[in-house]
């Protein structure tokens, strides 16, 4: 049986030494520990994919603290079930104790408790995603109520504006002249008319071809 210690940091914490103080502590060779040192959004991390590549029945993976495993509830149920289910091998929580695969005893076994956390997971992840789109749904609803109104504001134009825009694109102005009789930036009056009249931007860019 082999023994694992599992270190996961972000490129923007550089507290990899209290896990690794933690892991050698419990008696973690540093042969037998892996570093993934990346914010990555899922599991696609050399350390990690390599230690799921050589883990056998039997071994065990030891991490200091269970959101290791995972940035969600789904992604530490989604690898408490690869090491445990799929892999046939146990997982040490060190912070948490009882989250230890390991045989306990004759009335009760490590596999009996990982069912249990599995469970507790579940609904833990279930209730979570529940919980965010109920708040969600109120938050849009009161703010509604408020008088909120959501996505960017209508974009609205002034007489200078139009009269400058038919112009510009009757091809009696440049985009220079446009803008001065409009009162704004050339770039802001291209970019406007670019969202206003897509087409007359491209018609422009045409006869500039």
């Amino acid at each position: 049986m082999a023994e694992y210690g599992y270190v996961r940091v972000s490129t923007r914490e550089q507290n990899e030494a209290r896990q690794l103080a933690a892991l050698r502590k419990w008696g973690i060779r540093k042969r037998r520990m892996v570093l993934d040192k990346q914010s990555g959004k899922d599991f696609q991390r050399p350390g990690w994919m390599g230690l799921m590549e050589r883990l056998q029945p039997g071994d065990l993976v030891v991490v200091e603290s269970i959101d290791r495993l995972g940035r969600s509830y789904e992604e530490i149920l989604e690898q408490w079930r690869t090491i445990t289910r799929d892999k046939g091998a146990d997982l040490l929580i060190l912070d948490m104790p009882m989250l230890d695969t390991r045989a306990k005893g004759q009335d009760l076994t490590g596999k009996f408790i990982s069912d249990m956390v599995l469970q507790l997971l579940s609904y833990v992840a279930q209730t979570e995603r529940e919980n965010i789109r109920r708040r969600q749904a109120e938050g849009i609803a009161a703010a509604k109520a408020r008088g909120v109104q959501f996505g960017p504001p209508p974009m609205t134009t002034t007489p200078e504006f139009d009269a400058a825009a038919q112009e510009y694109r009757a091809g009696r102005l440049s985009v220079r002249q446009a803008a001065d009789l409009a009162g704004m930036k050339p770039s802001t009056f291209y970019k406007k008319i670019g969202i206003l009249f897509p087409q007359w931007k491209k018609e422009h860019l045409e006869r500039q071809i």
